[in-house]
């Protein structure tokens, strides 16, 4: 073998090493990019982390009733950050599961000036988030309240029946439905 054709053929691997390390690099970035999204959708299929289930009316006609009820708490926060009063109208309600229900909030802008802000939320215990389904939610929305304007945020929901069937949740008999608001960030808002 040649000098020249050895210095050849440790180009070409070279070539191709750098080439595949590029590859790598663009397919981990890609991967990067689309790991919020994928995380986001993997929550709401599983209801990981306490995350509910989004359902559209139709759906929630078509659930059959259960004869048990199950005790539902809700929890209201508010970042330090947001000059706003929140807390739901009634603390704990006792529902029949597959029954849909609604939850009211109250807010209230304390400031002088409007104010946005949105909405997060989780349910607990965390296993029991696939199987509480949000019909209707402020959570899925901005809220811009002006200053001094209190306003009443509905939500519809209701239990799947199929929490009863399932080993790790069918002992449950309380679930706490939690929300914190935080201001938008106006210079974010619309991107």
């Amino acid at each position: 073998m040649t000098e020249a054709t050895g210095t050849s053929q440790i180009q070409s691997r070279n070539t191709r090493v750098g080439l595949i390390a590029a590859a790598i690099g663009l397919a981990m970035l890609a991967l990067g990019y689309a790991a919020v999204p994928l995380y986001e959708i993997f929550c709401r299929v599983t209801g990981y982390g306490g995350t509910t289930q989004v359902a559209n009316a139709a759906q929630a006609e078509t659930v059959q009733v259960a004869s048990s009820t199950m005790s539902v708490r809700f929890d209201s926060n508010v970042s330090s950050a947001l000059p706003w009063d929140f807390e739901p109208e009634t603390v704990t309600d006792k529902v029949s599961i597959g029954a849909r229900d609604m939850a009211i909030f109250i807010a209230k802008n304390r400031s002088d000036k409007p104010i946005t802000g949105t909405a997060t939320f989780n349910v607990t215990p965390v296993s029991a988030g696939k199987y509480f389904n949000k019909v209707q939610c402020f959570c899925f929305t901005e809220q811009t309240l002006q200053p001094g304007q209190m306003a009443r945020m509905p939500v519809l929901y209701y239990v799947d029946p199929a929490i009863l069937e399932d080993p790790d949740t069918q002992d449950i008999k309380e679930i706490t439905l939690s929300y914190t608001f935080y201001p938008v960030d106006p210079d974010k808002k619309g991107s």
